[in-house]
């Protein structure tokens, strides 16, 4: 036996794991082991283990690095390591991310058995790292599909390694009784383009599971490729008025992924309609934003023509949407629909800082105007973002206006005591 092995076996006899561990870095690096024995090999694999079972988290930590020199020596300790029911957690854990880096035959049976595990922690780890093994792990995941017990943790790790082999066994349960197992099962299936895929996620739309419906949902929305063959702006509007809020939700994103006319008016309308509650109001508007066509721009105009029909947080996003318009040749509509709704959200203070900051960020001339009447205004907050967002707009042009405002005899107290606070909290180089 070569005589640093024998030096290794001695140094952890004196529980110096420390030590074991960085001598066997040393003589990793250095290829010493490739001349050794099978016998040899197994003692540095036995104190290896060792020093995983005894030596504190950085010792682990250092050892696990070296354990790829071991090869297939390894994998059976490691395996007897993991399936150590009174070994500490932590200690299993290294095992467990060791065997899930030999991608070996064996290594894969061990954390597939392990996945039936009753500690819900190894389970889980190992579910996390047979995805790791890709197609490898696919075979015996799908026959763990056969048993109840097993079948939502083979589902997980399945649905982890995210390649189209994996369709065909996920295919076999996307009608399981378990809905947690079908919502994870469509949630994966949508993310493959096969044509298998979309009768299946069609069906689940009318799942009696909400997570199902949801997960169909948004597996459909990303195949706008099939927007009409599908009907999908049908399918998605009618899931607007779904029982279940978070499927509304869902289907309102969708809908601003469609981005269609179609979709438009269908969100349009949900917006509008009586019953619409708060939440799902908010999401139409995001996703009219998203769309960010000009139908979808009128359809957000509209929406501020009516100050007294929605909640204050529905009005809020409209003008936070229309602030962030991109379209150049939008942009002047959007300042002056912006600033005419200034006074019609009079009563209001919230929405008109949402204003205010909508007109700042779109930058347009045409709202210097209307922000420097928003500075008369008895709330401070309104004041403040009105004066941010004036900062944003020629800057300098507007700087020298409202100096000139100050002096004239024909502007209200009001006004004049904002233009004097902001021009106090105006923070620019003029040029000298």
């Amino acid at each position: 036996m070569a005589s640093w092995v024998s030096q290794l076996q001695n140094i952890a006899q004196q529980g110096d794991w420390a030590a074991v561990t960085q001598a066997l870095q040393q003589q990793y690096h250095a290829g010493d082991w490739a001349q050794l024995s099978l016998d040899e090999t197994a003692v540095l694999v036995s104190l290896a283990i060792a020093a995983l079972r005894s030596g504190d988290f950085q010792d682990r930590w250092d050892i696990a690095k070296v354990f790829s020199g071991f090869g297939d020596a390894a994998i059976l300790p490691l395996i007897n390591l993991v399936k150590d029911d009174d070994e500490e957690l932590d200690t299993r854990w290294f095992a467990v991310r060791l065997l899930g880096k030999a991608h070996h035959p064996a290594a894969i049976q061990a954390l597939v058995e392990l996945l039936n595990s009753d500690e819900d922690d190894l389970s889980t780890m190992a579910s996390e790292v047979l995805a790791t093994f890709s197609t490898d792990a696919i075979a015996p995941l799908s026959d763990l599909l056969r048993a109840s017990q097993t079948r939502l943790l083979a589902v997980q790790a399945l649905t982890q390694i995210r390649h189209s082999a994996t369709i065909s066994p996920l295919l076999t349960v996307a009608q399981d009784d378990d809905p947690t197992i079908r919502a994870v099962t469509i949630e994966a299936l949508g993310s493959f383009h096969d044509p298998q895929v979309p009768p299946i996620l069609i069906q689940a739309l009318s799942d009696p599971s909400a997570s199902v419906r949801r997960a169909a949902i948004a597996g459909l929305a990303v195949r706008t490729d099939l927007t009409e063959s599908l009907d999908l702006v049908s399918r998605f509007v009618d899931r607007l008025w779904d029982l279940n809020i978070g499927v509304c939700q869902q289907a309102a994103i969708a809908l601003g992924r469609i981005g269609t006319n179609a979709a438009v008016d269908a969100l349009s309308r949900t917006i509008v309609a009586a019953n619409t509650p708060a939440t799902l109001q908010i999401d139409s508007v995001r996703s009219l934003a998203r769309i960010g066509t000009p139908s979808a721009f009128n359809a957000l105009e509209t929406l501020l023509d009516h100050p007294s029909r929605h909640v204050a947080e529905v009005y809020q996003e409209s003008a936070i949407a229309l602030g962030r318009w991109t379209d150049p040749t939008v942009k002047n509509s959007a300042a002056q629909a912006l600033g005419q709704s200034l006074t019609k959200f009079a009563h209001d203070p919230r929405i008109q800082q949402a204003i205010a900051l909508a007109l700042g960020q779109l930058q347009h001339p045409i709202a210097i105007e209307p922000l420097i009447q928003l500075l008369a205004n008895q709330d401070m907050a309104v004041r403040l973002h009105a004066i941010a967002a004036l900062k944003q707009i020629q800057p300098q042009q507007t700087h020298q206006k409202l100096e000139e405002l100050q002096n004239s005899q024909e502007i209200s107290p009001e006004l004049r005591h904002g233009i004097a606070i902001a021009l106090q909290e105006w923070q620019i180089e003029l040029p000298q």
